[in-house]
């Protein structure tokens, strides 16, 4: 292949490689990657012109030196009819592109851009920017207007700071959903009393929709058994709390709620009951059961009847 074919095919594969590989790659919504996914085209193309460019500069640089090696050893044997068809060789339209974008001057010339500033032996030219450096100059320019319109002008695509906020939901929503999961796997043997204001508020408003019925809606007992005394069907603490209202008491027609409330629900109703001793509601149902201990931690038995004295069989257990 001739040389002067070599540089444009050169160029024009450094361009059409990185939009081949858009192509290929799978498409994406218009509203959420498209412009983020243009926008790295655009960058790995400039990349690449940038890359082929500075290795043609080396090439061309190359290319300068072994020719004048030629034309030295050429005038060496006093061939100077090769060394004057070397000095005006027959310029390809890319040869004469690029001087037209770098303006280089010969160095027969120089000394119409000499600055007359010398540095040990080293002097100043007023010579342009290379092509590869003013190129990517301009690029980054006109970049910089399209990411200015597209992000933070118009609603083609989302700025840094929406893309955080974005982020961050994303992330409150996984971690909630972790957080809820992590709160699903409690049960009567790791479960512990919830005290923060809005998880016993929660705890309430559970109670109120579904026990209130048969508990009282201050716990003061109807159906089942006083909420708020000190005496225990099925023993109290958090844990046979839990594990009563999770398993029912079939025979006093208590339904089994676990079977209807998530695990995290029972306990924000359970840590709930436990914050009504001593409230005294008014018109309390009699006490049955017996007073439980604190220091009894193993779970009760949900079929067990701790006391002879309850008034009503067909309460609910607690």
């Amino acid at each position: 292949m001739k040389n002067k074919y070599q540089r444009p095919i050169l160029l024009a594969a450094s361009i059409l490689l990185p939009l081949a590989t858009w192509a290929q790659a799978p498409a994406a919504p218009v509203n959420q990657d498209f412009w983020a996914n243009t926008i790295g085209v655009i960058t790995m193309t400039v990349a690449a012109v940038v890359i082929v460019g500075a290795l043609l500069a080396v090439a061309q640089l190359f290319s300068s030196v072994v020719k004048m090696q030629e034309i030295q050893m050429l005038r060496e044997k006093g061939i100077e009819e090769v060394v004057e068809s070397y000095r005006q060789p027959e310029q390809s339209w890319w040869s004469k592109f690029y001087k037209s974008m770098t303006q280089a001057v010969p160095v027969a010339q120089e000394a119409d851009i000499d600055l007359g500033h010398d540095y040990d032996g080293i002097r100043e030219l007023d010579n342009k920017l290379p092509p590869w450096w003013l190129g990517m100059f301009y690029l980054s320019i006109v970049f910089a207007v399209i990411y200015l319109f597209a992000f933070h002008l118009s609603d083609i695509g989302k700025s840094p700071r929406e893309e955080y906020e974005n982020d961050m939901k994303v992330a409150k929503a996984e971690v909630n959903a972790y957080l809820a999961t992590v709160a699903d796997a409690v049960d009567e043997n790791n479960v512990v009393a919830l005290t923060d204001p809005q998880e016993i508020s929660m705890g309430a408003s559970i109670f109120s929709a579904n026990c209130a019925s048969c508990h009282g809606q201050k716990g003061e007992g109807g159906v089942g058994p006083n909420m708020t005394d000190d005496y225990w069907l099925h023993g109290g603490g958090i844990k046979n709390v839990f594990h009563t209202i999770t398993n029912g008491v079939p025979d006093k027609g208590m339904i089994a709620w676990g079977e209807q409330l998530r695990a995290s629900d029972i306990q924000r109703v359970a840590s709930f009951l436990l914050t009504l001793r001593g409230t005294n509601p008014p018109n309390p149902k009699a006490p049955q059961g017996t007073i439980y201990n604190p220091d009894e931690a193993a779970v009760t038995d949900t079929t067990a009847v701790a006391t002879p004295a309850a008034a009503d069989t067909t309460a609910t257990g607690k």
